[in-house]
Order: C-alpha cells, then structure tokens, then sequence
C-alpha cells in the first residue's frame, strides 16, 4: 500500500508563496498521477493540480498562473509551488495517488494523505 507523507503548510500573509511537498512510500506499487485537493471549512473538496507519470500537469481555474505542480520521479515526491495567494487558497491540502500494483496490474487504487494546513492572512 502507497503511503503518502505531506508538509510545508503554515501561515502566510496573502501575496506570499508556500511550497508543499508530499513523499509516497511505494514497495510494489507504480504510481500512475498524483494530486493536490484542498478541503476549505463549509466547502466541498476542489481538485487543485495533478500530474501524471511524465510532466503534463493540468489545474482548477483557480490555480492556473499561481500554483506549479511538479514531481521528482527519482524520490517519488511531488510538489506544490503556490505563489500570489490569497485568503481563499486557506484550506486543508490533501496529497492524493491513484497507483497499480505490480502483481495485480488489471485494476486501480486510492491512497490520500493526511492533508497539511495552508492558513493566508494578515
């Protein structure tokens, strides 16, 4: 099973930058994307960036020119440079993988980290 470990949440003024990480720990597992969704208090989780197994990244509207996700293929850790942000971007951030295993190829599976908080204001 994929476990996923994230952090760089803290409390930012609005305009600064934060960068989150999120490390799998993978045995016998291929990772097919991961992602980053934020869960904001009274509102329903939003799919903010996901990348696949080579570098097409693709993003919510509201994260387009702001945000940049990325990943280290070698540390299997991807990241999330947010930069302009708001006191809207204030959210749990959750590190989602969908991942095979390599001796059960023919079907799929959901891994969610324990989310690290991102907090913008003044």
């Amino acid at each position: 099973q994929v476990q996923l470990v994230e952090s760089g949440g803290g409390l930012v003024q609005p305009g600064g930058s934060l960068r989150l990480s999120c490390a799998a720990s993978v045995n016998h597992e291929i990772i097919i994307a991961m992602s980053w969704v934020r869960q904001a208090p009274g509102k329903q989780r939003e799919l903010v960036a996901t990348i696949g197994s080579g570098t097409v990244a693709d993003y919510a509207d509201s994260a387009k020119g702001r945000f940049t996700i990325s990943m280290d293929h070698a540390k299997k850790t991807i990241y999330l440079q947010m930069n302009g942000l708001k006191p809207e971007d204030t959210a749990v951030y959750l590190c989602y993988a969908k991942y095979r295993i390599y001796s059960d190829p023919g079907y799929t599976h959901d891994e969610w980290g324990q989310g690290t908080q991102v907090t913008v204001a003044s």
